[in-house]
């Protein structure tokens, strides 16, 4: 599997948003992420996500549900707003109604927490690739 993501990456290293205010999560995802191939940028919670998406282009952005500032349903929300085609992945500990709107907004999943590496690599190499998603709720 992770020769399939790295082949993903030969001519151009897909980018990826991570928009969470748990550092702990943030650090993890920016080391299992960067280590599969991917350019990773953070941002601490909803409202400077979605500046950060606004500004630049990503492949992929992981938005936690619950955020102070802007939830994951106003960040989601607000960048599918101003991007409609933005792949937008959810993370909850326990997805709940935000989780479920956030997927009636334009998100493409939720993806709960702890994170299984193998899992969250699989779901990347299907969402860049424009493969059917599996994996989240």
């Amino acid at each position: 599997m992770v020769d399939n993501i790295e082949k993903l990456h030969q001519e151009n290293r897909n980018r990826i948003l991570v928009i969470d205010d748990s550092p702990i999560i943030r650090e993890m995802l920016v080391e299992i992420l960067s280590d599969a191939g991917f350019v990773v940028d953070t941002a601490v919670d909803g409202e400077k996500g979605a500046v950060v998406a606004l500004k630049n282009d990503y492949d992929v952005i992981l938005c936690d549900v619950h955020m102070p500032r802007l939830n994951g349903l106003e960040t989601v929300r607000e960048i599918i707003t101003a991007k409609p085609d933005a792949k937008i992945i959810m993370t909850d500990s326990f997805p709940d109604k935000l989780a479920q709107s956030a997927r009636a907004e334009g998100a493409l999943c939720c993806l709960q927490k702890p994170f299984d590496v193998s899992e969250l690599r699989l779901l990347m190499e299907q969402i860049i690739s424009g493969r059917t998603i599996t994996i989240g709720r």
